[in-house]
């Protein structure tokens, strides 16, 4: 039985749904280009068997249609299939980040012979773009769908097995509440960061120290901040009745610290942390979630001719792959570091065994 997949949208997780599924037995995949110009890019890559500029021709013959294209656009792209003649049975998904307002929409529109089901891979890249697409970017990853009650089973089903060959592990959770958890442990987090950030911003334009002194530490946590401003504003948006009452919940932890600094309450700190790095400490380490894991291993290195050289080299002889190379400070006579950073834990973890071995000082 052969299956014909259509990708709109064929970005950093199109494009890697798509290597998920070209070449395998019974399967051909089509894309979506919205320009000539992005059309060539997904040619290059080689992502998908065939690339159109035309919607219709790519949703015609299609059994299964995945949207991959930003939050703000999925409503539009579910009414322009609404409009067409799709085949008889197709299944229609999406990949965005909220999932109650697109699962009303498309069941507003009663899609004509086709079924919709919403979709979640909970898996990412600090880079983006088709050319950042790679067939194991959803391994281990938790992938979530929220199927509508009317859905058939058999339809369910067909998707599920057709996800197996992303190796992700797929889990069907309610709309309404995977846009709560989801609020709470990605979005959440993504605006706090980004005020946190502002907030120093502010101070610094009264004092540089605060941005030469906010290396490291500071700059790890709150490097969401610099994720892309307008897929944030369409997801903040979309998702704001889920946002504004966890937004007040957060206010209130944070006078509840108000409360203790002015109280001198050593005890109400104490348990505060004590209770996070307890709950902390329960989270699963190795499994791929909401927010992309950074794979950086730090090294102080001495002001000595062809040191960075020769730590790279010492990588690549062992077959060890570096993502990207950062010298955090590197002056005369100065130790500078120097920031290493690996696509997956486990090149990750040869690395730190290595340059332990020959003597480094390594930390995370």
């Amino acid at each position: 039985m052969s299956i014909h997949i259509s990708i709109f949208g064929v970005g950093l997780i199109g494009g890697s749904l798509a290597l998920c599924f070209k070449g395998k037995p019974g399967i051909t995949v089509t894309g979506y280009a919205h320009t000539e110009e992005y059309a060539a890019q997904v040619i290059a890559k080689g992502v998908v068997d065939h690339v159109t500029l035309s919607a219709a021709e790519a949703a015609q013959d299609a059994d299964v249609i995945f949207l991959c294209v930003p939050v703000g656009s999925l409503e539009s792209y579910i009414q322009l299939l609404s409009e067409m003649p799709l085949k008889p049975g197709c299944i229609i998904t999406d990949v965005g980040s909220t999932k109650a307002s697109i699962t009303a929409c498309a069941s507003a529109l009663a899609l004509k012979d086709a079924c919709f089901i919403g979709g979640h891979p909970m898996a990412g890249s600090e880079r983006s773009g088709v050319g950042a697409a790679s067939s194991l970017l959803f391994e281990n990853a938790y992938y979530v769908l929220t199927p509508p009650d009317d859905v058939p089973d058999d339809k369910l089903q067909k998707l599920i097995d057709l996800l197996a060959h992303t190796r992700a592990h797929i889990v069907q959770v309610e709309p309404r509440l995977h846009d709560q958890i989801v609020g709470a442990i990605s979005h959440l987090p993504h605006i706090i960061a980004v005020a946190l950030v502002n907030q120093i911003r502010t101070y610094n334009d009264d004092n540089p120290l605060y941005r030469m002194l906010a290396a490291g530490g500071f700059r790890d946590i709150t490097r969401i901040a610099s994720s892309d401003p307008l897929v944030w504003r369409d997801i903040l948006l979309n998702n704001r009745d889920v946002l504004l009452p966890l937004l007040r919940d957060w206010n209130e932890e944070i006078q509840g610290f108000i409360a203790m600094l002015e109280n001198n309450s050593g005890p109400g700190i104490e348990e505060a942390f004590r209770r996070a790095g307890e709950f902390r400490s329960e989270l699963p380490e190795r499994r791929k979630g909401s927010i992309i894991s950074q794979y950086d291993l730090y090294i102080d290195v001495p002001d000595h001719p062809g040191i960075i050289g020769s730590i790279a080299t010492e990588l690549g002889a062992q077959g060890i792959n570096l993502s990207n190379v950062q010298i955090i400070e590197s002056r005369e006579e100065v130790p500078g570091v120097m920031r290493l950073s690996f696509r997956n834990e486990r090149e990750q973890e040869r690395a730190q065994q290595l340059l332990t071995s020959l003597g480094h000082a390594v930390y995370h």
